[in-house]
Formats: C-alpha cells, sequence, structure tokens
C-alpha cells in the first residue's frame, strides 16, 4: 500500500467512526540504519534514514477534554479524558501516544482535547521503528494542531522519554531523530551525544536495499537490550578509570580494549570491542558513501553482522541463517541484522534486478529451514514526519 491508499484509507476509517472526515493527516515514516547499531545509547555516531513505510494518523480537535484514539489495524480503542492522570495502561499500544501526552502536559503546553486514529505500513517487530514513527507522528500532530512551537529536535526527545518512561525499553535516540529528520534520498550521520548531524547523498547507483523480514521476534528483545546497556555501561567505567581521557568510547582504542581485557572480563570486552570497531565502521561507511565505494560499503556491513552475533550477540539463528544465505550469492554486497535483534529484519545491500530471483532463493530456503515464509521490502529513502497534502 503507497502513502496515498493508506491515508486514504485512514481518513475513510475516521470518518465512518467519528462521523465527519478529519481535519489533519500526517505521515510519519519507519527507519533503516546503514550503520552504527546499538550504538546509539553508547554516545557514538549513526546512519539511519527515514523509509517509504509509514504510520498515518488522522486528526481531529474534539470539542471536549475526551481524547479517542483508534489502533486500525488492531481493531483496538482507546479513551480517556485530559483531566485524568496520564500513567501507562495493560495494553502497549496506546502507551507511545500517551507517554509522549504526558510530557506535553507537563511541560504546560496547551494540549486540548483530540480524536485520532492510525493505520501503519511499516510491518511490527521487524526493527522498522514502528515505535518511534508512532511517538513523533503523534508528537508531530499535536505540535501542528495546537501550535506547541516545539522543534524536530525536542520531538525526537520527547518520542524517546516515550519510549523510556511508559514502554520499559531504554532504546537511544536514533530511532526517533531518523523520523523526524528524515530527508529523501539521504542518510543522516548523527552524533548521538551532542545530537550533531549532517545529511549524506545516498545514491547506490546500481544497487539498491533490500530487507528481508525473518518473521520472528525472540521474547527477550527488550530484557537483552537492557542488558547490553548495562553491561557497555559497566565496561565504559572500567575503561574511564584506567584511562581518564576517555569520555565515551568514540575516544577509546582497540588497543586500550586490548590491555584490559583481563579487567573487564570476556562478556564485557566483547560488548565493549563491538562498539568501538562499530563507531569506526559508521564513520568509514560515510567515507564508502562519499566515495561511491559500494563494495566496500557492503563489507563494512558484514563486518557488524559477525559483530552483532558473536560478541553483542543479539541476533538468532534465524537472522544468522538469511545473513550467511545471502552473502552467498554474488549479486550481494553486504548484509547484516538490523535493529535491536533477536529477529526482526536482514538489511542488504544487492545489485539492481537482482531482487526478485535472491527473494524466490532465499524465501524457499529459509521456509524449508524453519517452517516459516519470510516477507522482502524493496524499500527507498524518504522524508521525516510530515503533514500529509494529497
Amino acid at each position: 500500500m503507497n502513502k496515498k491508499k493508506l491515508a486514504g484509507h485512514t481518513a475513510a476509517a475516521f470518518e465512518k467512526e467519528f462521523g465527519s472526515g478529519p481535519q489533519h493527516l500526517f505521515l510519519s515514516p519507519g527507519r533503516i540504519n546503514i550503520i552504527g547499531e546499538h550504538v546509539d545509547y553508547n554516545n557514538g555516531f549513526v546512519l539511519p534514514a527515514a523509509i517509504n513505510k509509514y504510520v498515518c494518523f488522522a486528526v481531529s480537535e474534539s470539542d471536549s477534554e475526551q481524547c479517542t484514539l483508534i489502533a486500525l489495524d488492531l481493531n483496538e480503542k482507546y479513551s480517556f479524558s485530559l483531566p485524568d492522570p496520564i500513567v501507562p495502561v495493560a495494553a502497549m499500544w496506546p502507551n507511545y501516544i500517551l507517554g509522549v501526552l504526558q510530557q506535553l502536559i507537563s511541560m504546560g503546553l496547551p494540549v486540548k482535547g483530540f480524536q485520532l486514529a492510525f493505520s501503519s505500513t511499516i510491518p511490527m517487530g521487524a526493527g522498522l521503528s514502528s515505535s518511534a514513527a508512532v511517538e513523533c507522528g503523534f508528537g508531530f500532530a499535536m505540535n501542528t494542531i495546537f501550535s506547541l512551537g516545539l522543534s524536530k529536535e525536542q520531538l525526537a526527545l520527547i518520542g524517546q522519554k516515550a519510549e523510556h518512561t511508559f514502554a520499559g525499553v531504554h532504546c537511544g535516540i536514533m530511532d526517533q531523530f531518523a523520523s523526524v529528520f528524515g530527508k529523501k534520498n539521504k542518510v543522516i550521520k548523527l552524533d548521538c551525544d551532542s545530537l550533531a548531524y549532517e545529511y549524506h547523498n545516498a545514491d547506490f547507483r546500481n544497487y539498491a536495499l533490500l530487507l528481508l523480514d525473518s518473521k520472528v521476534k525472540h521474547t527477550h528483545l527488550t530484557s537483552g537490550y537492557n542488558d547490553r546497556r548495562r553491561e557497555t555501561a559497566e565496561g565504559l567505567a572500567v575503561v574511564k578509570a584506567n584511562f581518564p581521557d576517555v569520555k565515551h568510547f568514540r575516544d577509546c582504542t582497540e588497543e586500550q580494549l586490548l590491555q584490559l581485557r583481563e579487567v573487564l572480563g570476556d562478556v564485557n570486552f566483547r560488548r565493549c570491542h563491538f562498539v568501538v570497531k562499530e563507531i569506526q565502521r559508521v564513520r568509514d561507511a560515510v567515507t564508502a558513501l562519499e566515495q561511491a565505494d559500494f563494495a566496500y560499503l557492503g563489507s563494512l556491513i558484514s563486518e557488524t553482522h559477525r559483530g552483532l552475533s558473536k560478541e553483542y550477540e543479539v541476533s538468532c539463528p534465524e537472522i544468522d541463517f538469511l545473513v550467511d544465505m545471502v552473502l552467498g550469492e554474488p549479486t550481494v554486497l553486504g548484509a547484516r541484522m538490523m535493529g535491536g535483534g533477536f529477529g526482526g529484519c536482514a538489511i542488504c545491500l544487492v545489485e539492481k534486478g537482482s531482487e526478485d530471483d535472491l527473494i524466490e532463493k532465499t524465501s524457499r530456503a529459509y521456509s524449508e529451514k524453519f517452517g516459516i515464509v519470510p516477507e522482502a521490502y524493496k524499500i527507498k529513502i524518504s522524508d521525516g514526519t510530515s503533514v500529509y497534502k494529497p
């Protein structure tokens, strides 16, 4: 479904539910990350981009303090009144919206009652940050409708805090930043410490990005993610105690880590080693893009997967199988797990025109191995969160 059909579907469902068409339509994209996995919360650099998969919001201001949320894809509704305390609820999906709303109210911003319906073409659980798209799209909608005067950076930070406080996932800033700041045919090199950013051309010429969705999401995503945050924080504390000039992993060298290998212990050494190497791979990937050296870019992407699988240990058998299989094809320059881990998607840099054969071959082998039919997404790099104008 393209964005025009998505917007039409969402608006029609809104009108059916509320008796009149929405006053506003917004699109908020999912994101990919070319390289720089699990380094956003480690104050490193990342290289994300918004993609042409969206959450669409249909919204109208109501004439009361009553608010109604409708998740069209789940066929579920949640209603509340603004004077009531905004707290997390048992159903997870409203929390991404409530977490943003709670912050707007706590900032003393003039939010009023509203009616909202949303639908998405971002596949759930695929590591494409549908949650960040919901948070940022909703924040953008409130900012626009009620003239709150928030900057793009503030919207991204509010989305991140909502994820921390109402969803319980201590994510970095990358997902929300990419959703808000995305530009068509551009990747963003984001400094996750200062939030300084720069755009780089994402013209892959004879190559394209293909996502292979494993259709699995193992249950230890949240616990595993939070464990990795703890392990790298512990490791960084050891490094800083021994090398006072090191403030973040970006200041740390591989040689310094090797000197501390026994002190760190096996697990924390491997976690820290991955982060230090990954931060450097982001710098190298920017150079590869600027020089249109796609073979080098592909090799960096594949190196990242090896690190994620063996050192950071956030991959899984299904994703490892997909990556290993496509890397055996001459039309594939690089592939890796993308996102938080333990399932989700593999991102592949492939020759244009080879996608269909690759999808067919991979799907057949994966289905035979795991009894699951994977899904493939041919994606393009798109603009960030915006008002939708037909």
